[in-house]
């Protein structure tokens, strides 16, 4: 299961315009820079982010059709701006992982709660 289209929408009017101004500072989050498919356009996604060894994890609660993670595929990778560093990513990966195993034990559980077991890894360039 994924989070409604309703709260994607309302999320994209209404909390990424007020958390797109810290997201990218404090820990658990950050901003996703990608370009449009069609458009060219340039995109900033506010996403809870997690560091790995070698990269970064996002949970896909919106699942993995949503328009950012199309883009960074597409694309092969995308800037991360997170905790005031901006880092180059590439070889986005789709992850099915059931027993969520990339994302710290608290998120794990919240993810649990509303059913996500879909994630995108990226690599640090």
């Amino acid at each position: 299961m994924v989070l409604p289209e309703r709260l994607a929408r309302f999320n994209r009017v209404v909390t990424n315009r007020v958390t797109k101004p810290f997201a990218d500072k404090l820990p658990g989050f950050g901003v996703v820079v990608h370009r449009g498919r069609k458009s060219g356009r340039e995109f900033r996604t506010p996403l809870n982010i997690f560091r790995t060894d070698d990269g970064f994890v996002v949970a896909l609660t919106y699942g993995p059709d949503a328009d950012w993670v199309r883009n960074v595929r597409a694309a092969g990778g995308a800037e991360v701006l997170t905790r005031g560093h901006k880092y180059r990513v590439r070889d986005p990966e789709l992850v099915h992982d059931e027993s969520r195993r990339p994302m710290p034990p608290g998120v794990r559980q919240f993810l649990g709660l509303v059913g996500v077991t879909d994630f995108l890894v990226l690599k640090r360039e």
